[in-house]
């Protein structure tokens, strides 16, 4: 299983990835969450502008048995949607590149040190 160590991840198996400025994130769901989920058919988020808490329902996956909810893992505002998401099976061939779910701008970037490492999920998930 793919678990980068470069991302930050949450307890609900989201990923997040602060980008180069510092200010804002790519958000998706970690390789693990895929897998368990299976063949992913549809991505729905909630759409650019919309003010995130942490915790917060920001969107949907809807696998071919199941439809789970994203949480935000950090306070914040969406500021992009990926448009590959039309083609939702792009998260099963790639979560962690082509298929993040939204771009986020950080709020408060402290938040951060409460998400797990790399290390800390793999052990989470039991790889």
């Amino acid at each position: 299983m793919n678990i980068p160590a470069d991302l930050l991840y949450t307890k609900d198996h989201e990923w997040i990835k602060v980008l180069d400025d510092g200010t804002t994130a790519l958000v998706g769901i970690t390789d693990f969450a895929q897998s368990e989920l299976g063949d992913i058919v549809f991505v729905e988020t909630k759409p650019v502008g919309t003010e995130l808490s942490e915790h917060d329902v920001f969107g949907t996956v809807e696998a071919v048995k199941t439809v789970a909810d994203l949480f935000a893992p950090v306070d914040g505002a969406i500021v992009e949607v990926n448009e590959a998401l039309d083609a939702a099976e792009v998260v099963n061939s790639s979560p962690y590149e082509d298929g993040w779910m939204v771009k986020v701008s950080l709020k408060d970037a402290s938040q951060l040190d409460a998400l797990m490492s790399a290390a800390e999920y793999s052990e989470m998930v039991g790889e």
